[in-house]
């Protein structure tokens, strides 16, 4: 926020793409939460990964040839050589931080801590915890931030009332902290009607370990599941006849039905990062509000489109205004 005061110091009113913005913060935000580095150090691998993001939805759009993973087209070559630089990138950082150990609170110190005991983790399995981390850890929460400033652009009457909320819980322009965090109530409901209605993961795949019955379906062992989470949230028989209309006030009230609202999946496999994301939105969402109002830009374009996560797929251009 200062940097945009700082560009843009002699303007009342200028225009940010946030998401760009936004998938920056939440870069710097992991890496500095789960590995104690600096984005600098991550954006090699966050490069690659983008990169890989590319290459496996051109291949999931495409028809697949059993065995044809295996020949050494252009593709199939780029994708063993990004992955291959992935793994030495974050093997580099975990040496670095086995070495150092600046914060032992880390998510990378205590997997390290988990490898080095005689059942632990293996080195192979901690790479790929991190790697999921900082993929999982950066699309969902920026994705979640960008629709939530979009919808407060567009709806100026729940910007208003979520401001005046912070202003009251912050005094003095203070900044967000621990304990005032539960105090967002307005906030929370608002990031949750953003998750219902753009859920950065439109759908979860399960499968069954075993044989299963499931009301008066028999579920064979090894059935795969696709849960569209998007048509749940957006079901007029479960949310009502305005199920496609920002309404935060929904949220005011617990839910009869559990499972018509999971945004981070539920029961034992529900998204480890929960609790981080929400923590990250509250803060950001908060202070943004705190300093600036927000108007939807002219040029924006609405069109949700699937990246593995749910992006806006022309950026989301906003029209910021200092308070």
């Amino acid at each position: 926020m200062k940097r945009w005061e700082k560009e843009h110091e002699e303007k009342e009113e200028f225009e940010v793409d946030v998401f760009k913005e936004l998938n920056d913060l939440s870069a710097e935000v992991i890496s500095r939460t789960a590995f104690g580095s600096s984005f600098e150090e991550g954006k090699r691998i966050f490069l690659l990964q983008e990169q890989q993001i590319s290459l496996t939805l051109q291949a999931m759009r495409s028809i697949y040839i059993p065995g044809f993973r295996y020949l050494p087209t252009k593709n199939n070559m780029m994708r063993r050589r990004l992955e291959k630089e992935t793994r030495e990138s974050v093997r580099r950082l975990i040496e670095k931080s086995r070495k150092g150990r600046e914060n032992s609170k880390n998510l990378l110190s205590l997997l390290i801590s988990a490898s080095e005991e005689e059942h632990g983790f293996g080195m192979e399995e901690v790479i790929n915890e991190c790697k999921t981390f900082y993929f999982a850890g950066k699309e969902t929460t920026s994705g979640l931030l960008t629709w939530a400033l979009l919808l407060l652009a567009l709806h100026q009457e729940w910007q208003d009332k979520a401001r005046k909320e912070v202003l009251r819980f912050c005094k003095g322009n203070n900044l967000p902290s621990a304990e005032n965090l539960n105090d967002f109530k307005i906030v929370t409901m608002i990031l949750n009607e953003t998750l219902r209605l753009y859920p950065p993961i439109v759908a979860l795949t399960r499968g069954t370990s075993k044989d299963i019955k499931l009301g008066d379906l028999e579920i064979p062992a090894n059935t795969q599941f696709y849960v569209s989470v998007a048509a749940v949230h957006h079901d007029t028989e479960i949310w009502g006849e305005d199920a496609l209309e920002f309404n935060p006030q929904r949220f005011a009230e617990s839910r009869k039905h559990l499972a018509s609202f999971f945004p981070f999946a539920l029961g034992p496999r529900v998204c480890v990062g929960q609790n981080l994301a929400m923590v990250e939105a509250k803060i950001v969402l908060a202070m943004i509000v705190q300093n600036f109002s927000l108007a939807l830009s002219p040029s924006y374009v609405h069109a949700p489109t699937m990246r593995l996560t749910l992006q806006p797929q022309y950026g989301a251009p906003i029209l910021f205004r200092k308070i």
